[in-house]
């Protein structure tokens, strides 16, 4: 049986999935997905802040993650920038019951803290992301970031909720996190809020749904959804948009999950 890249050009592939990120780049995927959360927020640090925590639980069922991620905000008194920067000791015993799959109220107390850090010490998220990216990438920046996060003394469990590129891994939910911060979307699903990086330097979230459509399209021939797999997403994707390369999340995302491709 002749595979679909197979039976189509390098400009025709382009042109199918160009439609289907028309069809799922649109604000109606704003309503089942997480990005939900950080659109509830009109200023700069509480749509970064709530996006950092709200990619960092999605992993699982959407509905799932979308529940736990609005009694975080609950948690987080609904302004996540002013919670970080003034919380007293009895505000972090409040986050004690929250608990999304592995991350739990430690592992969210140790956040905040390091969110904290972050914002006193560094200049915010955006600072420390743009400081260690390289022309065409953003994975440096990942691996940087994950030191600066955890600079202050820390329970070794929470390391394992932000991903190390270095390390193999396909770090998708911070590349996600990026991708809602920098990709400046003409249709009001991505934020862009972020103007010291560029759309260019990103890399698409690579996870089971997209990993599989990329196979079944050519564009990646590794097994694994690793750090080397994303190298080569990301090389087929600059292919048709060097300058919007992960624009086709939603093109990958809405063949694997809502069409079954």
């Amino acid at each position: 049986m002749t595979s679909l890249v197979e039976q189509l050009t390098l400009s025709e592939l382009k042109e199918f999935l160009n439609e289907k990120v028309l069809k799922y780049n649109n604000p109606k995927f704003i309503k089942s997905d997480p990005i939900q959360i950080p659109h509830s927020f009109t200023q700069k640090e509480d749509i970064e802040i709530s996006a950092f925590l709200v990619a960092t639980i999605a992993w699982g069922n959407r509905k799932s993650i979308i529940k736990s991620s609005l009694k975080m905000m609950e948690l987080l008194e609904q302004a996540p920038h002013e919670f970080i920067m003034n919380y007293q000791r009895k505000d972090l015993d409040n986050l004690l019951p929250f608990v999304h799959r592995t991350f739990n109220g430690t592992d969210l107390i140790q956040f905040i803290e390091s969110l904290h850090h972050v914002y006193t010490n560094h200049n915010g998220l955006e600072a420390v992301f743009t400081k260690f990216a390289q022309e065409n990438s953003v994975q440096s920046s990942i691996h940087n970031f994950k030191k600066v996060f955890f600079e202050l003394p820390h329970q070794k469990r929470t390391q394992k909720h932000v991903s190390d590129p270095f390390k193999n891994s396909a770090a998708k939910r911070i590349n996600m996190f990026l991708r809602w911060m920098v990709r400046k979307d003409m249709a009001g699903v991505d934020f862009g809020i972020w103007t010291s990086l560029s759309p260019s330097q990103l890399s698409c979230p690579l996870d089971v749904h997209s990993g599989n459509v990329a196979r079944k399209l050519g564009l990646i021939k590794r097994k694994q959804n690793d750090a080397k797999a994303l190298k080569e997403l990301d090389i087929s994707l600059r292919e048709f948009d060097p300058n919007d390369p992960v624009k086709y999340d939603f093109a990958l995302f809405g063949l694997g999950v809502f069409e079954g491709f």
